[in-house]
């Protein structure tokens, strides 16, 4: 099956003009001006992107994709990701993870949801572990995990600086990085260590000391919801001058902005303009994660949810109200993200790499998506949902 788009504003992410994409299978097999084989290439479906502009797949690297919350108890539990969620957001990999909940929820559970979606069309990993000490693993220990399954690429989301963590010492912490860091090393992955970072007014104290004190490089660490609040935000900045990377969350909610987070392309501005590379800047969704409230005394107020379909409107804000190139942001939602975990074939448009592909109109309303080569969406419409829905 081959199909080839054609006549589209090719963003790779870097800026290719007016190009054309062949599709074979779940690969992109050939980028340029002109096809060669079009009136000869049997069972050719063209698809015109005239007025389009063609990107990446997003790739969502923070996601509670068996579903996240219970900080109100078992009734706030949130659901587990469906497909058209994610075809609606234009995400077509995402990275999963358990978060708060590893008592009803397990390291087996999120595995085998990771191969649901593989086996619905999309892309998945997951990270091993959770908030809390000791971690909550597949098969005994980080690096065994991360060595010896296919699906685990690294460790998190691992919590600090909050009040639901495990309160680990800054020793435990080490220990948990390095075996992040082996594992990957013998299995040729990234073996990051994802990091919820809180509230607390520890913030990044233990990564910026193990930066200093130690000989972990500051690339093994992706500290999420840096705007949570402007301390949190201005310690990222100072954090990411150092050669850190951040990563900031597109769900929120307007109280969360009234109450001083700062949303992901505001922030992704403030960081270019610090002169800060695009690629050690990334989104991530939170989705299905809970979004609770807690009042000054850590009592639980109420909650709503993370969506993966969050990231496009981050990105359009990026684009269309904080004036960032359409790469950088793109960067932010896709590239970054795929080329820190070492996702293979992910976050670019290059040939031989995985059909992951969205078009956009002149607005960034999203149009039609692939994923490994499949149309997921055409004209706006949804083309494919999951088993159950």
């Amino acid at each position: 099956m081959f199909t080839l788009i054609k006549n589209a504003d090719v963003y790779a992410p870097e800026p290719l003009g007016i190009c054309s994409v062949l599709i074979s299978g779940e690969k992109i097999a050939w980028l340029g001006k002109d096809f060669p084989a079009e009136s000869t290439l049997p069972g050719l479906k063209t698809v015109d992107a005239e007025g389009m502009t063609l990107t990446p797949g997003a790739v969502d690297g923070h996601v509670h994709i068996i579903g996240g919350g219970s900080e109100g108890g078992q009734h706030t539990r949130t659901p587990e990701l469906v497909l058209s969620d994610m075809i609606k957001g234009g995400v077509t990999t995402v990275i999963g993870v358990l978060g708060t909940d590893d008592v009803t929820r397990s390291m087996a559970s999120l595995v085998a949801k990771a191969h649901g979606l593989i086996e619905e069309g999309v892309s998945a990993w997951v990270l091993t572990g959770s908030y809390q000490l000791p971690l909550k693993t597949l098969l005994g220990g980080i690096r065994e995990d991360i060595a010896l399954t296919e699906r685990i690429i690294g460790v998190g989301e691992f919590a600090l600086s909050d009040h639901r963590s495990s309160q680990p010492s800054f020793e435990e912490f080490l220990r948990i990085s390095s075996a992040a860091r082996t594992g990957g090393i013998l299995a040729g992955k990234s073996g990051l260590v994802n990091i919820h970072m809180g509230d607390g007014s520890r913030g990044l104290e233990y990564l910026t000391r193990a930066v200093r004190e130690t000989e972990i490089p500051i690339s093994q660490f992706v500290p999420t919801h840096m705007s949570r609040n402007r301390k949190l935000f201005e310690e990222g900045r100072a954090y990411a001058a150092l050669g850190g990377y951040v990563d900031y969350t597109t769900s929120t909610t307007q109280q969360f902005l009234d109450d001083g987070e700062i949303s992901a392309s505001k922030a992704l501005k403030t960081l270019l303009d610090d002169g800060i590379p695009s690629s050690r800047i990334s989104f991530s969704s939170d989705g299905q994660g809970s979004l609770p409230k807690f009042n000054s005394k850590g009592e639980f107020e109420g909650l709503t949810i993370g969506r993966v379909t969050s990231m496009l409107p981050e990105l359009r804000n990026a684009v269309f109200t904080e004036k960032i190139p359409v790469e950088d942001a793109l960067r932010a939602v896709s590239t970054t993200t795929a080329e820190h975990y070492k996702l293979p074939g992910k976050g670019r448009i290059k040939e031989g790499f995985d059909a992951d592909i969205l078009l956009f109109s002149a607005t960034f309303e999203l149009k039609h998506v692939f994923a490994r080569g499949k149309q997921m969406m055409a004209d706006g419409a949804l083309m494919a949902k999951g088993t159950f829905e």
